[in-house]
């Protein structure tokens, strides 16, 4: 009796701990669906950046950032190959729906790093949460898009990169403290991103004492510039910002002196145009403007072997401003998947939901650009903010300058 006790009991525990561990590794469940990567496929991210036109540099510069993260990971996550593809989402919002609906087409997609421009990220956005695709922005700028009257179409969306409300008051406080000016005009492309950000600088600039003479509006297809600078020289402004894109950056930085009034102008773009390519586009004109941009000498300890590794892998320096905050953006979610997602034998489950939700719960995560700590409304960056002034050197070597001229703290 008791051999046959004792063998019942061991019969019961062999079943009971078989059927406890098959309970443990079922697939979840998640009210927005499960993504399972079987044993050889691959975890599947997708980006949505702007890699063609004259704002390539910036998607670019992005997609480069994500692909160092990858190959910092192994290639791998939890022993699945990571798969990186992507779209071009044009830096408009045409593109930004084309992009989103088709990286939405494809169930496999666990995760996205994008958009790159405000202006895709306000239709692409809703597109993709649709789906249950949570994604991460390394660039998106523009207030509206973790402003709390935005709407749960957006709950999918968080990013690395900062809020323009920091960027606009700093460009303001260093036109007014820093270069004693009083009277200043804006000019905006009809972004999100411009608009809001020069909307940000003016009202700073207000609130300090100064006045906004005009805020005016180009197409980013315009070319002759001159009206609208003509427009803005009868007020007589000492400094001009303006916040936009590669190609009409340069068009104005280009023409600006020629106007009678302006010679003299203190000149300021923001990070849309911070990079080479707008070097290229307004030459030795660019000598002396300013660009405000992420403070590079405030990132982490481990962003000078980033820039090592990134000159060894692409042959040259970061080419726009954005590069660690990609892959911090792709560093995020890869901490996120690692802590969602169930192993069943030989395949991972990861709920969408609850990968949204981990990403979100992000908290004091060390990264390139500081330390990552989400808000419930997707601001999960560390924002340290700076002013640049180009010289004739870097123009000519087609680098952006490295160290600020400029910052306040």
């Amino acid at each position: 009796m008791n051999r046959r006790f004792a063998f019942l009991i061991a019969m019961f525990l062999v079943v009971g701990f078989a059927l406890m561990s098959t309970a443990q590794a079922a697939p979840p469940k998640d009210p927005l669906g499960v993504v399972t990567v079987k044993k050889g496929q691959p975890i599947h991210i997708a980006y949505w950046m702007v890699v063609a036109g004259p704002d390539a540099s910036l998607g670019e510069d992005t997609k480069r950032g994500v692909e160092i993260a990858i190959q910092d990971k192994g290639g791998k996550l939890l022993g699945f190959p990571i798969k990186l593809t992507g779209q071009d989402e044009g830096c408009g919002p045409e593109g930004g729906q084309a992009s989103t609906t088709k990286i939405a087409s494809d169930p496999t997609v666990v995760a996205a790093v994008g958009s790159n421009c405000s202006s895709a990220a306000k239709p692409g956005v809703p597109i993709l949460w649709k789906a249950g695709i949570s994604t991460v922005s390394p660039s998106n700028t523009a207030p509206y898009l973790t402003d709390p009257k935005r709407g749960a179409e957006y709950d999918g969306y968080l990013r690395t990169a900062h809020n323009d409300k920091v960027q606009g008051a700093v460009a303001a406080q260093f036109a007014i403290k820093k270069m004693g000016v009083k009277k200043a005009a804006t000019i905006h492309d009809g972004s999100v991103y411009a608009e809001q950000l020069q909307a940000v600088f003016a009202e700073e600039f207000k609130k300090l004492g100064g006045t906004i003479t005009s805020q005016e509006a180009v197409a980013p297809t315009d070319t002759d510039m001159r009206p609208v600078l003509t427009k803005i020289a009868t007020a007589q402004p000492e400094f001009i910002y303006y916040p936009i894109f590669i190609a009409s950056a340069g068009h104005i930085t280009r023409q600006v002196k020629e106007v009678a009034g302006l010679e003299k102008v203190y000149l300021m773009s923001a990070d849309g145009s911070f990079s080479p390519d707008f070097y290229k586009a307004a030459g030795d004109t660019a000598v002396g403007m300013f660009h405000s941009s992420p403070d590079f000498s405030a990132f982490a300890a481990g962003y000078k072997g980033f820039l090592e590794k990134h000159v060894k892998k692409f042959g040259e320096k970061p080419i726009a401003p954005f590069h660690a905050h990609g892959y911090d953006a792709a560093m995020m979610i890869f901490a996120a998947i690692e802590k969602v997602a169930v192993k069943d034998g030989d395949s991972l489950h990861i709920g969408r939901k609850a990968l949204r939700d981990a990403l979100y719960a992000t908290k004091g995560l060390q990264g390139l650009t500081g330390n990552l700590s989400c808000d419930k409304y997707g601001d999960c960056a560390d924002p340290r903010i700076a002013v640049y002034q180009q010289t004739a050197e870097n123009i000519k070597k087609l680098t952006n300058p490295e160290t600020p001229f400029w910052k306040p703290y």
